[in-house]
């Protein structure tokens, strides 16, 4: 069974609760970001050096990010609190409520697998962020990790939730959050002995975070002589949701070209791989897996994926968006590294017609020239995945809860 053990949290103090926490820097424009770091006592304001600094001196404006935040800490703008779990709660507009646990775990049992993976990571990415969290020594962005609901931890997220939250903020998404401590020594004893009946976590969102700060740890216990696996880099802050808590949605992909080809060829190579159904100008959300719905020169098109080329569930092939890759992607339009090919672009859906909506802008607008909406990933699908060490391609999940930074974050100092 995996570890997950209380810690002592850093938020903001109540004064600067409203301006403090943001939404991830991946979300905003280099613009936003200017603005952003202007507002006062502010997460982007902390980080600026690393957002907005035109300095190249990468290791000066870490060094930076530290110094702000220690003084935030000093002057009582960011508060610590005693060793806890935190339960966290996002309730959205359309009425969906999310929550789970904040805490922490262990690397070694990422190593051992434990906490387990579905996507493969760039390397790059994962090394400039663990070089990030070497200098700046603090993780504001928990990752998201998931498991079969347990029905007695349910039964302790509802007895806390009787109680006034530590946080109750609404953000600029109309997004309600709630925090509640938990402190107590004996519910913190109850929520471990709850937990220790997990058999394995499962990253639903954060692969890059959870492999950088791996990385991390890693580079430092070689380092460290006297390393014994309680130092503050070798835990991963994270958010623990069941499986009643999260939703996986589509997560489609457009071409920004035809590859020299017209409509006519395209659709008559697909049916080497695909039974092909037209289904005229109306947007189509495929119905269910082995279907791919596809927008093509103003028409869209149900793709079955014929019988077989189907695998059974533990095989990429039981994989809609691998089916994709290898049938239309490369053997139709040539592109060998769907990884990283600039070809391709990807937009997020809410598993309804809305996101089949966004690819047909995109097409319609000139921005791309044919789109494929891709039916979602089960959560058993993924834990199936997950389990036979199978690595999905890139962006085929887009899941919720969408965490913000710096509400609750954890010093690994």
């Amino acid at each position: 069974m995996p570890i997950f053990k209380p810690f002592r949290g850093i938020r903001p103090h109540e004064d600067y609760l409203e301006r403090f926490p943001s939404h991830p820097i991946d979300n905003y424009t280099q613009e936003e970001l200017n603005r952003k770091a202007q507002e006062d006592s502010s997460y982007i304001q902390m980080i600026k050096p690393f957002v907005c600094s035109k300095s190249k001196d990468v290791d000066r404006n870490l060094r930076k990010i530290r110094t702000n935040f220690e003084e935030m800490l000093d002057s009582n703008k960011l508060v610590q609190d005693a060793s806890c779990y935190y339960l966290y709660e996002q309730i959205h507009p359309n009425k969906s409520i999310f929550r789970g646990l904040l805490g922490l775990v262990s690397v070694e049992d990422f190593w051992a697998g434990k906490i387990k993976r579905h996507e493969s990571t760039i390397p790059q990415k994962k090394e400039n962020l663990a070089y990030y969290l070497e200098k700046v020594n603090l993780q504001a962005d928990p990752v998201l990790l998931t498991y079969p609901a347990n029905s007695k931890v349910e039964l302790l997220m509802n007895y806390e939730e009787k109680n006034v939250p530590t946080v109750n903020i609404v953000d600029s998404q109309c997004i309600r959050h709630k925090i509640w401590k938990i402190d107590n020594r004996l519910k913190m004893l109850q929520y471990k002995e709850v937990l220790d009946q997990v058999d394995s976590f499962y990253i639903a969102d954060g692969h890059h975070r959870i492999g950088s700060t791996a990385l991390n740890a890693k580079l430092q216990k070689e380092k460290n002589k006297k390393h014994n696996g309680t130092e503050g880099y070798n835990f991963i802050f994270s958010f623990i949701v069941s499986n009643q808590s999260i939703k996986i949605h589509d997560y489609n992909r457009y071409l920004t070209d035809l590859g020299g080809m017209k409509p006519d060829e395209i659709l008559e190579k697909l049916q080497k791989s695909f039974t092909i159904y037209e289904k005229g100008s109306s947007p189509y959300f495929p119905s269910q897996k082995f279907h791919i719905s596809m927008y093509l020169d103003g028409l869209f098109y149900s793709l079955h994926v014929k019988n077989e080329l189907r695998s059974n569930e533990a095989s990429l092939h039981h994989l809609d968006h691998h089916l994709l890759d290898q049938y239309i992607l490369k053997d139709i339009f040539g592109i060998e590294n769907t990884d990283s090919s600039e070809r391709i672009k990807y937009l997020k859906g809410n598993s309804s017609v809305e996101g089949i909506l966004k690819l047909k802008e995109k097409i319609d607008d000139g921005h791309g020239a044919v789109g494929f909406g891709i039916y979602p990933v089960s959560f058993n699908e993924m834990l199936r995945i997950s389990d036979n060490k199978i690595s999905m391609p890139p962006k085929c999940t887009y899941i919720e809860p969408k965490l913000i930074s710096a509400l609750i974050m954890y010093d690994m100092k």
